[in-house]
């Protein structure tokens, strides 16, 4: 369980840290890094605190079976959320992802303010960065908080959890930062809507596993019944992908026959 809950964390903290490096690098090339450093850190700092009293709180004062059943519908519809973005977009009808189109629409707003390169710490620079990173990072502290807190079974306790979540979202944050800093740059290269995808499956399978032990279920085979899971979301995201081509096929057939009856009638 432990290995499962820190590649989770690791994976969805991955798309938010991506999302929140675009922001920091708009501020560092537009007006400068110290600004966005200083930002960005206060911001780690705020979510640190963030996680060490809600986490604390949770293991101490909430029963297990009641914070499973609640963080299993949380996360069964925010996995739901991404999963539905995702399957969007692979089937044509949203756009894609574009951290390099983000990337530039922030930057032409800095500059739509006037915003320049100064040495001096910038208030606005400091407020953007802090802002950005604390966002997308509230959203990895609650998955870590989640996920650490709702993974508790006979060889793992709710400490140990929170711990494994941490390790996998302090990895990604690494990882992140490492790549961004060798090729400044924004991270394009990073399969960001794969990942939301996987991310989405992974959300919806643990939350509704953790709900169903949160309602009393046994589930089959213990924890590895989250891998059937996993399973079943795949499968019922590549038939919506598949179904929602066609649909979109056949109305670009529908809509092409339409215009060529409409230039006949001309």
């Amino acid at each position: 369980m432990q290995w499962a809950v820190a590649t989770a964390a690791f994976l969805a903290s991955a798309v938010e840290f991506v999302e929140a490096f675009t922001i920091v690098l708009v501020v560092g090339v537009t007006i400068n890094w110290r600004s966005s450093l200083v930002g960005a850190f206060a911001a780690a700092a705020t979510l640190a605190l963030i996680v060490a009293t809600l986490g604390v709180a949770l293991v101490q004062w909430v029963p297990i079976g009641i914070l499973r059943l609640v963080v299993g519908v949380i996360l069964v519809l925010f996995g739901l959320k991404w999963l539905k973005k995702a399957i969007l977009r692979y089937s044509g009808l949203k756009a894609l992802h574009d951290e390099e189109a983000i990337f530039e629409e922030h930057m032409a707003e800095l500059r739509a303010r006037g915003e320049t390169i100064a040495p001096r710490l910038h208030p606005f620079g400091v407020a953007m960065s802090y802002k950005a990173v604390l966002l997308e990072g509230l959203e990895v502290a609650f998955i870590v908080i989640t996920f650490g807190s709702s993974a508790m079974s006979a060889t793992v306790s709710q400490t140990t959890g929170i711990t494994s979540a941490a390790i996998g979202a302090i990895l990604a944050g690494i990882i992140v930062i490492l790549a961004g800093a060798l090729v400044r740059a924004p991270l394009t290269k990073v399969p960001e809507n794969t990942l939301k995808f996987v991310v989405g499956v992974m959300l919806t399978t643990f939350g509704t596993f953790w709900a169903g032990e949160g309602l009393g279920v046994h589930w089959p085979f213990a924890d590895l019944f989250i891998l059937i899971l996993a399973a079943i979301y795949l499968l019922a995201a590549f038939v919506l992908v598949t179904w929602l081509k066609q649909v979109k096929q056949q109305r670009a057939t529908l809509a092409n026959t339409g215009n060529a009856a409409l230039e006949t009638q001309k």
